[in-house]
Order: structure tokens, then C-alpha cells, then sequence
């Protein structure tokens, strides 16, 4: 099997270019991103349904005040966007999607493993988009149960991402600007409604609620880590980490936060768990329009997770047997089965959803750091963006070998080293109640992985 890509015609119309590199390096004469482009991405991706619950998590489960949540929010995204922005200016320097990049720190096959855990994580990522934005659509028109609006959703979200990367940019771009007015709209008619502040619940601050928001607000940004390559690797190869840094770290943290503080302003209401619901009624004449456009928004921006899942999925089906070749017919049916499996997760996790996101928000959490931690850490720090491409689409890993142990055993430490001071529903570690419930893993599970690996690779090479 050859390494280098086939010398692909990749237009196949001057307003929708058709995927066709799939995980294949994107030659430097295809590189047509521009900031402008991936900044639009990144602003409307988190423009969604999904992240008002998020955001009224801070009071409705934490017990946080608005100014704690709003407080806690901001800190945690602009920490965790510059993880996710570290990531995305990888991607022009390799011109590979992101979670290929993994064969450089675990090997060929090891490398599978962690694209693996991307696919689930883009999978949960899907299915709750797909519970929210049905919700939504259940608000606005009552005869359409959320199980048809999570079909509906679903079938929109599969067909922009059958495209690929252009129709997917393109469609959250626009969408992006759409939404975003939708947006600030809300947050004026909500502020300006005396029933938003009308709450009976007892809040305010506790160092556990805040230390669980400020994490979730940064296991938001390291979520889209796996991703963002999958879009920078598009941006020209001569100044493009730079552009794709702030491109993608304004996006993501400016969308993110000004969601995340309106549904912190859903949440003070919040009763029933639906918060889609809530910001309707706090709308008042204006919440039908926004609740359609969230939920329009979402089944579009929710192709992403599709599109990044699928590049994860190829990622791992190429390492099944040297026979497997990557083409257009296998992405097509690899897009559409992942649809499926995100559908029926979303229709029959729909009625516990919200204690189940939060849950799994946190789980991910617990084994995206220390994935992030070796690869940033191997690619600033002991490579410094120095990789051979070429190798990595070799079966024998060429110079990342097969497996790379000592990446692997960094990430299984990372692992392990959090345990002890985890805070889950179904778990908690025996130092998180002597810290007052205080999740700190996250930041254990970042520095320890992080200089296991430099050292022990460092080592390695002097021996």
C-alpha cells in the first residue's frame, strides 16, 4: 500500500467541494482555509442547545450564585481554550486530522486506542446535541415528540457531514452569525425579565460547586482538542499555527461563555431539568423563534461531531488489516453508521439526560487530560512540530514503532494518578472528601502524564 495519497480531483462543484482526502495529509496546494473561516467554526460549534444546559448546571446543580457560575465559567474556558488552541496549530504544520497524530506518541496500533476513546467521546458529544435540539423543537411545536425530533435532527446532521469538511464549515459559518444574534437578543430580553431573578433556590458559593464548574468549563474546551486539527490542517502550512491558534481559541472561548452565561441565567429558574423549556418561557413571544433557531443550529453545527468521529473511526479502521483502504464509499458508510449509533443512544438515554451529561462531561474529563498532556508535551516541548508524516501512515510506525510504551504507560499513569481525588456520581476517589469534594484530578492528571513522558523519552534518547 502506498503512503502518499492518490493525486485526487477534489472539486467537484465551485460552491461544495466534495470530501476526498479523508484522513489522507492535505497537500499544501489544497489548503484553502482562511482565519476568518476558522474562527466561524469554533464561534458557532458551541452555539447550541447543549451548552445553555451546560451552563445552568453552575445553579441548578452546583448551587452556584450567577456571579459564581459567570466567574467560574469564564476562567475555566479561557484555561482550557488554550489547550484546545495549542492543538489546532498543529494542524497545518501536519496537515493530518487530529487524532492520527496520536501514532506519533503511541505508536500505529497504540495510536488506535486513543482515537477509539475520541470516537465514544464524539459520540456522547452527538447524542446529546441530538436530546437538546429535539427539545427544543418539542417546545416550540408541541405535536412533535422529542423522539422524532431527534430523528429529524440526526437525518440533517448526516447529510451535511456525508459533504465532508467544506459543506460543514461552510454551514457553521453561516449558522454561527445567525445564532450569535439569536444570542445576545436573549441575553438582553432575559436580563430584562424580572422572573429570571425570581428564584426560591438557596444559592451561592461552595468550593466544590465552584471548583466542579470551573472544570467542566475546561473539560468543554480540552473536548474539542481531538478536533481541531481536523479543520486547521486546511490553513496554509507558512504562518498558519499562528492564525489557527487565535482563530480557533477566540471562537471557541467567545461562543462558549456568552451561551454558557445565558443558560446560567436559565438556570436560576431552572426547575424540571428542561432548560430549553425555561428559556422559552423567560422569552416570553420571542422564545419560539429562538428556541427553532437553536434547535436548526444544532442539527447543522452537530455534523462536526460526525465528521471529527468519523475521521477518529477511519483512524482505527485502516489498523484492522493491511486490505483496508481508506475511500469515499467507506466515509460515506462509516458516517452514516455513526449516525445510527448516536441516534438510538439519544433516543433511549433522552429521559435521564441531564444527571447522565454530567456524568459523562466528567468521565471525558478524566481521560482526554492526560492524552492532551504527551501530545503537547511531545509536540512543543521534545519535537518541537518536527514529524514524519509519511511514517505514521506506515504499519509498522516506521520510527513510532508499533506500540510506544512509554506513551502508553504516561497515559495509564495519567489515569491512575486521578483516581484518588475523582468526584462522580458512581465514584469518589478517598482524597476528594478530605479536599471538600474539590475536583482536582483534572491538574494531576495534566502534570504528572506530562513529565513522565518528557523525562522517561528524554532518557530514552541518551540511551
Amino acid at each position: 500500500m502506498s503512503d502518499s495519497p492518490p493525486k485526487l480531483a477534489t472539486s467537484t462543484t465551485k460552491i461544495i467541494t466534495f470530501e476526498r482526502r479523508h484522513i489522507r495529509p492535505i497537500p499544501l496546494d489544497e489548503r484553502q482555509g482562511t482565519t476568518r473561516g476558522l474562527f466561524f467554526v469554533w464561534l458557532g460549534i458551541n452555539m447550541l442547545p447543549l451548552t445553555v444546559v451546560t451552563g445552568a448546571l453552575g445553579p441548578s446543580l452546583f448551587g452556584l450564585s450567577l456571579g459564581w457560575t459567570v466567574l467560574a465559567v469564564v476562567l475555566g474556558n479561557v484555561v482550557g481554550g488554550i489547550g484546545a488552541a495549542l492543538h489546532a496549530s498543529q494542524g497545518p504544520q501536519l496537515g493530518i486530522p487530529q487524532m492520527l497524530q496520536a501514532r506519533g506518541q503511541f505508536g500505529f496500533y497504540g495510536g488506535s486506542l486513543l482515537a477509539l476513546i475520541a470516537v465514544i467521546m464524539f459520540l456522547g458529544f452527538f447524542a446529546s446535541n441530538l436530546v437538546v435540539a429535539a427539545q427544543s423543537f418539542s417546545a416550540v411545536f408541541s405535536s412533535i415528540s422529542v423522539t422524532v425530533g431527534i430523528i429529524v435532527c440526526a437525518a440533517i446532521a448526516l447529510i451535511v457531514a456525508i459533504f465532508g469538511y467544506d459543506l460543514v464549515r461552510k454551514m457553521m459559518g453561516i449558522f454561527s452569525v445567525f445564532i450569535g444574534v439569536l444570542v445576545l437578543i436573549s441575553l438582553i430580553v432575559v436580563v430584562s425579565n424580572p422572573a429570571t431573578f425570581d428564584t426560591t433556590a438557596d444559592l451561592g458559593y461552595n468550593t466544590a460547586g465552584f471548583f466542579g464548574m470551573l472544570a467542566i468549563g475546561v473539560t468543554w474546551q480540552l473536548a474539542y482538542a481531538p478536533y481541531v486539527s481536523d479543520y486547521s490542517r486546511y490553513m496554509p502550512k507558512e504562518g498558519g499555527a499562528k492564525q489557527a491558534f487565535w482563530a480557533t481559541y477566540i471562537g471557541l472561548v467567545l461562543g462558549t461563555v456568552l451561551v454558557m452565561v445565558l443558560g446560567a441565567l436559565v438556570g436560576l429558574t431552572l426547575a424540571d431539568g428542561d432548560a430549553m423549556a425555561t428559556l422559552g418561557s423567560l422569552l416570553g413571544g420571542f422564545g419560539p423563534i429562538v428556541l427553532f433557531g437553536f434547535g436548526a443550529a444544532s442539527a447543522v453545527i452537530n455534523s462536526a461531531n460526525i465528521y471529527s468521529g468519523v475521521m477518529s473511526s477511519l483512524t482505527v479502521f485502516e489498523t484492522i488489516s493491511p486490505r483496508i483502504r481508506i475511500d469515499t464509499a467507506k466515509r460515506v458508510v462509516m458516517t452514516i453508521a455513526y449516525a445510527l449509533i448516536a441516534l438510538l443512544a439519544a433516543v433511549f438515554g433522552k429521559d435521564d439526560f441531564l444527571l447522565v451529561f454530567k456524568d459523562f462531561v466528567t468521565i471525558l474529563l478524566y481521560v482526554l487530560i492526560p492524552w492532551s498532556a504527551i501530545n503537547l508535551a511531545d509536540y512543543f516541548i521534545l519535537r518541537k512540530g518536527h514529524y514524519r508524516v509519511d511514517d505514521m501512515f506506515r504499519r509498522d510506525g516506521g520510527i513510532y514503532g508499533r506500540w510506544d510504551a512509554i506513551g502508553l504507560i504516561a497515559y495509564a499513569i495519567g489515569l491512575a494518578v486521578q483516581i484518588p481525588f475523582m468526584v462522580t456520581v458512581m465514584f469518589t476517589g478517598p482524597l476528594a472528601e478530605p479536599l471538600g469534594l474539590v475536583d482536582v484530578a483534572w491538574i494531576v492528571g495534566f502534570i504528572v502524564p506530562a513529565a513522565v513522558y518528557i523525562v522517561w523519552k528524554r532518557a530514552a534518547h541518551r540511551a
